[in-house]
């Protein structure tokens, strides 16, 4: 008779689960961690847009806990994001396991704290919901165990309960918000309109009418009804696994949402027990093929846990039981908060996006010159970003589960017409006028790429930004047309007084005109914005 751990009210072992989760958060730890190492410093590093002091200054560690709070230095922050690099590519490849349970707990416990120390003084570039779920879904991971150990089926029931908290509270807060999920027809504007388009998104705005309104009957169905089949039998269960998949898989295909449909993919994988996974090898007559490549052991060939571990998994049960009240009741609740953690260690989360869908797709174009007088006739170079679709006539492109921070925060930005809620991007500008390195390695094309020759002045102006149609895209090459709406800041230099001024209040050294370094500070450049 096997263990209580084992044990499951409608039978099924999980070691094919388990191996799923293991590799795919392996993979997803890894993407996230490399864009740490490429993006962090400039970002929220010592001298970023949003420095590492501003998160130190503002949290005590018991409310943010993360080794950057004591560690706060750029080489500190490389270090932490190479180390994670080379821990994931270790779990990936399932090295930890083979050395046993303590080499395999101390290998995830090490990504897990490393990866919660970035989300938590990472601040605004780290403040998404599938980070949370990265943090929450690593902590469980710790807990899985080595390949040759019977795999725990209550942690694969926690990893089941995050995906319904996910997929469930998505689907919520979609009722619950704006009307066009209720009328169906968000579909309308959500290509056009997502954060960050891809290949297909062109693709998918154009098709037919009917076909946006069944999408989002289909998105409800998912969401709504699909999670509860999640703690079914293990044939119901891999139905609904497999409904799960098939809609984040479209997702990914149509838009760029960093690695939430990779991750929420990953957890899916908790849903395929070992003799549903069996009987669909035999189904298809890969009998010869399937073994050989995912050798299922039988559950007698694997060892019991032992009796910590046992102990271990009952206090987690606990746990998360216990944290699970706040994500419920907010769940539930008529003003249901979105992708929020209640911990400090983003242990149990609450998950839901796209609660509203914006009708019209605004972008922030970024120029600069090197005109000491701004007139009529200044010529103004275009500054470039690899995701955003500044240039008309450019693809947009697949980086998903890739994530690009600073482009995503601008989407954000570019909602309001001036940079009131967005502080860290009037610092942009200034790194910008200062020729800053860093911030150069977020761009896609720099027209002043020698840091000793940097604009003299720079700007931003607004768009409103649509799909062209299929006659325009044939006639003209163009994936988009534009339109200005305004200025959204600027033109300033480091000349000017008041921009100086703004500057100056924040905490941030700037190259001054006079061969000075002006000290500033970044926390109160939302008040000096206002007043402008």
């Amino acid at each position: 008779m096997a263990p209580w751990y084992a044990w499951t009210p409608w039978g099924g072992e999980f070691w094919v689960a388990r191996l799923l989760l293991q590799r795919g958060l392996a993979l997803t730890y890894l993407v996230a961690f490399l864009a740490a190492a490429r993006q962090f410093r400039p970002l929220a590093g010592e001298d970023g847009l949003l420095p590492l002091s501003r998160y130190t200054g503002r949290y005590e560690f018991r409310q943010k806990p993360s080794l950057f709070y004591f560690l706060d230095s750029d080489r500190a922050l490389a270090v932490g994001a190479w180390l994670g690099v080379g821990l994931a590519t270790l779990a990936l490849l399932g090295v930890p396991g083979r050395f046993g349970t303590p080499a395999y707990v101390l290998v995830w416990t090490a990504m897990w704290v490393l990866y919660l120390s970035f989300v938590n003084a990472g601040q605004t570039f780290y403040g998404y919901g599938w980070e949370s779920m990265l943090c929450e879904c690593g902590f469980l991971a710790i807990f899985l165990g080595a390949p040759d150990l019977v795999a725990p089926a209550v942690v694969v029931y926690l990893f089941r309960w995050v995906e319904f908290r996910n997929m469930f509270g998505a689907g919520l807060i979609k009722l619950r918000g704006d009307e066009c999920w209720r009328d169906l027809t968000c579909l309308e504007y959500h290509y056009e309109t997502q954060p960050m388009p891809n290949p297909l998104s062109w693709v998918a705005h154009r098709l037919p009418t009917s076909a946006h309104k069944l999408g989002v009957a289909v998105n409800h169905v998912v969401e709504l009804a699909v999670p509860f089949l999640y703690f079914g039998p293990p044939r119901v269960a891999a139905l609904a696994g497999l409904a799960t998949v098939g809609f984040q898989g479209w997702l990914m295909l149509t838009g760029n949402f960093s690695f939430l449909n990779f991750l929420t993919i990953v957890v899916a994988g908790s849903l395929f027990a070992d003799s549903v996974v069996t009987a669909g090898v035999d189904l298809f007559g890969l009998t010869g093929v399937v073994p050989s490549i995912l050798p299922i052991p039988a559950a007698t060939g694997l060892a019991p846990l032992s009796l910590p571990h046992q102990v271990a998994l009952a206090a987690l049960l606990v746990l998360v039981v216990a944290l699970s009240y706040y994500p419920v009741v907010n769940m539930i609740s008529s003003s249901q908060a979105m992708n929020r953690a209640f911990d400090p260690l983003n242990l149990v989360n609450t998950y839901g996006a796209f609660g509203s869908i914006t009708r019209d797709r605004y972008e922030i174009v970024v120029q600069g010159t090197h005109d000491e007088t701004i007139t009529d006739d200044t010529e103004w170079e275009t500054y470039t970003f690899p995701g955003k679709p500044t240039d008309s006539e450019r693809l947009p492109r697949q980086w998903a589960p890739y994530h690009l921070r600073l482009d995503w925060q601008l989407w954000f930005a570019a909602m309001a017409s001036s940079p009131r809620r967005s502080p860290w991007f009037v610092h942009l500008l200034a790194k910008l006028l200062a020729g800053d390195e860093a911030t150069h390695s977020l761009l896609r094309e720099n027209p002043f790429p020698d840091p000793d020759d940097p604009p003299t002045h720079v700007r931003a102006l607004r768009y409103r930004y649509e799909f062209t149609d299929g006659g325009t895209l044939r006639e003209t090459g163009r994936w988009w047309d534009r339109e200005r709406v305004g200025t959204y800041y600027g033109p300033v230099s480091l000349d000017d007084p008041r921009f100086r001024s703004t500057l100056r209040r924040q905490g941030w050294d700037v190259p001054g005109t006079d061969g000075d370094r002006t000290r500033v500070d970044v926390d109160g450049l939302a008040d000096e914005v206002l007043g402008d």
